[in-house]
C-alpha cells in the first residue's frame, strides 16, 4: 500500500472517529418535545427628566414579571411597582424632605386582600445626632430611636431605642454604645431591658478584609454559656 493510500485511509478513519465523538452518547435521549422554551424580556427607559421605567417580563410563566417606575429629584423620591401573578400586587414608596429631616412611607396592596403591609417614618439628623420614629407592620409596631455622636477626644456614639408592639403589648428598651478605638478597630455593645448583652469587635486587617469577634450574653442567667463567634469578612 502506497503512502498516499495510507494517508487517505488514516484521514478517513480520523474523520469517522471525530463524527462518532461528536454524536455518540451526547445526543442520546434528546427530543424536541422535551424542550420548554422560556425567555426574559427587559426594558429600561427614561421618558421624562428624573424618571426611570423598568419592565421585566418572563415567558411562558409571567408570575414573576414586574413593572417599576421611579421618580428621583434631589431629596424627593417616588417608586411604584406592579408584580404580575394570580393576585397582582402594587407597592408604593415615597420619600419627601432633605438631609436634615425627611418623611418616608411604603405600602403594599394585593388584589383581593387589601393592604398586606404599610409603614411610615420620620427621620431627622445633623452631624452630631440622628433620630427617627417609625410606625411599621400595619401600625402594629412603633419604634423610636436616638443616636448622639461625640467626636472628641474619641469617636464615641451612644444611642437608645424603644419598641412597642401593640398586638402583644410587648415593649423593649435598648441602649447601644460604639467606640472607634482607632482607624482599624471598632467596638460596639448593646444591652436591652431583657438582660441580653451583645458585643462586637470589628478589626480591619487590610483593604476589604476584616475580622469580627461577637459575643452574646444573658445577664439574667449568668450560669448559661455565652455565645461567641469569630468571622472573617471580605
Amino acid at each position: 500500500m502506497s503512502d498516499s493510500h495510507s494517508r487517505k485511509r488514516k484521514r478517513k478513519n480520523l474523520n469517522k472517529e471525530a463524527k462518532d465523538l461528536l454524536s455518540k452518547d451526547h445526543v442520546k435521549g434528546f427530543s424536541t418535545t422535551a424542550i420548554l422554551l422560556s425567555a426574559t424580556i427587559g426594558f429600561h427607559g427614561q421618558f421624562l427628566l428624573s424618571t426611570k421605567t423598568i419592565a421585566t417580563f418572563k415567558l411562558p410563566d409571567y408570575s414573576f414579571s414586574k413593572l417599576k417606575f421611579q421618580y428621583l429629584h434631589k431629596h424627593n423620591a417616588l417608586v411604584t411597582s406592579l408584580v404580575l401573578s394570580q393576585s397582582p400586587s402594587i407597592s408604593l414608596s415615597a420619600t419627601i424632605g432633605n438631609p436634615t429631616m425627611a418623611f418616608r412611607m411604603k405600602a403594599v396592596y394585593k388584589t383581593g386582600r387589601s393592604f398586606t403591609n404599610y409603614d411610615a417614618g420620620i427621620h431627622a439628623a445633623n452631624p452630631n445626632w440622628k433620630a427617627s420614629i417609625i410606625l411599621a407592620n400595619k401600625c402594629d409596631l412603633l419604634k423610636a430611636s436616638y443616636v448622639h455622636r461625640f467626636h472628641q477626644p474619641k469617636k464615641i456614639s451612644v444611642g437608645a431605642e424603644i419598641t412597642k408592639r401593640f398586638s402583644t403589648k410587648e415593649h423593649t428598651f435598648t441602649v447601644t454604645g460604639s467606640w472607634k478605638v482607632d482607624q482599624m478597630t471598632t467596638l460596639t455593645a448593646r444591652v436591652n431591658n431583657c438582660g441580653k448583652l451583645d458585643t462586637l469587635l470589628l478589626h480591619k486587617i487590610r483593604h476589604k478584609f476584616s475580622l469580627s469577634i461577637s459575643g452574646e450574653f444573658d445577664t439574667k442567667a449568668l450560669e448559661k454559656v455565652p455565645r461567641i463567634g469569630i468571622h472573617t469578612l471580605q
